[in-house]
């Protein structure tokens, strides 16, 4: 499993693709070009190893002749196709792109349905912005082209072969897997609730690989993408921080199906209400005007916290109780009555017992308990010693 693939459109990067090709082949590693060209004029590239007709095979109802004639529609026919395509393979080693905007978009989903582990090296003119929708919850590095990815120059050249390098050596230098006997589980975690993350961790780590998730939105896309993919034996959520963003219109948002792979695996399931205090901007001046006159903490010069009034707090607290009604394995979630942040305490910027309280009743009156499913209210601090414990304990239940 040591092939290389170096996808993109051969229509119009042909000469991008072959030297990609050629640099990872002289570099060690059998390697494939896979062209996605969705235009009717096709590619002149010197032996293609796989033709766009052989790709969008895979696709589950291949679009008429008609529909490709419709450029959007092309590329995410293609897009869904190349995923099916990488899935089906078993010899892939590593995976390569280089495109523009639509490249991006069209080669980015197949990288990402690739497990983590598989090099992805993609060079793109859009790797200086905002990567996030591309790369998700998964380990795809990506490169700035610099100069478009419209031909051969001195400038891309050598970021080409940096590229073609960099992918080559992650696969004739693969770690081997590591062996672990234990179980792997998954906790999230914020700058406010380290505290008690890293005590329960403490408390694990023995018996358990314990991965921490930073709470940022792709953090918790990333602890559920393991869980959804059978790698996780039990979640220990003390921060669901980003379904403040989520709700409110912050900058660290989880998706709809926060908790969802929970419902799905069954798998054990340990929650709290870690930073449910806050939604996350970013510098001051970001901040949306609606929310300027709102309480107001500058974490550090990039982030800003906002506090998350009553209202916001009944509402997400019952967002999170009806999306764990849906799991049906086993469920404990444990309220921190004193505090569900480091800012969340008697005496500091965010301490509001009205607030919590809304939140508190929420999750209490919305989650319906049963034998597998409880919730427990608890006079102390989320950062308190014994809350870490009263975790520790909870999670060893849940997976008797």
């Amino acid at each position: 499993m040591n092939t290389v693939y170096v996808v993109g459109t051969c229509d119009t990067k042909e000469s991008e693709l072959c030297y990609l090709r050629s640099l990872v082949r002289e570099a060690g590693c059998p390697v494939l070009l896979v062209d996605v060209s969705v235009s009717a004029s096709g590619s002149t590239a010197p032996d293609i190893d796989v033709q766009p007709a052989e790709v969008m095979s895979y696709h589950p109802a291949p679009p008429k002749a008609e529909e490709l004639a419709d450029r959007g529609k092309a590329v995410a026919a293609m897009s869904e196709a190349l995923v099916r395509f990488m899935r089906s393979r078993q010899d892939v080693g590593g995976i390569i792109g280089a495109g523009g905007s639509g490249g991006t978009a069209l080669i980015a989903p197949a990288m990402r349905a690739l497990p983590i582990g598989t090099p992805k090296v993609l060079v793109s003119t859009v790797a200086s912005g905002n990567v996030g929708p591309y790369v998700g919850p998964s380990d795809i590095s990506m490169m700035y082209s610099v100069t478009d990815v419209s031909g051969l120059n001195r400038i891309s050249r050598v970021v080409l072969a940096n590229a073609a390098h960099s992918v080559a050596g992650m696969v004739l230098h693969k770690q081997d897997a590591i062996d672990d006997d234990r179980l792997a589980i998954g906790l999230t975690m914020f700058g406010v609730t380290t505290p008690c993350v890293q005590a329960v961790t403490r408390a694990l780590e023995k018996r358990f690989d314990c991965l921490v998730f930073h709470a940022t939105g792709i953090g918790g896309q990333s602890f559920e993408k393991l869980a959804d993919s059978g790698l996780l034996a039990g979640g220990i959520d003390v921060t669901t921080t980003e379904v403040c963003d989520f709700l409110v219109g912050g900058v660290f948002p989880c998706t709809a199906d926060r908790f969802g792979s929970f419902a799905r695996t069954g798998i054990p399931y340990v929650g709290s209400c870690g930073a449910l205090d806050m939604v996350n901007f970013g510098a001051p001046e970001t901040i949306p005007v609606k929310f300027r006159n709102r309480r107001l903490y500058v974490h550090n010069p990039q982030v800003t916290l906002m506090r998350t009034t009553a209202d916001e707090c009944n509402s997400i607290g019952e967002w999170i109780a009806e999306r764990l009604n849906r799991c049906a394995g086993p469920v404990r979630f444990l309220i921190p009555e004193l505090g569900v942040s480091a800012i969340d305490a008697l005496g500091q910027p965010f301490h509001d017992p009205d607030a919590d309280a809304a939140l508190f009743s929420a999750l209490e009156r919305t989650l319906r308990r049963t034998d597998k499913r409880q919730l427990t209210r608890v006079p102390l601090h989320i950062n308190d010693p014994q809350f870490a414990e009263l975790l520790v304990a909870s999670f060893q239940e849940v997976l008797q």
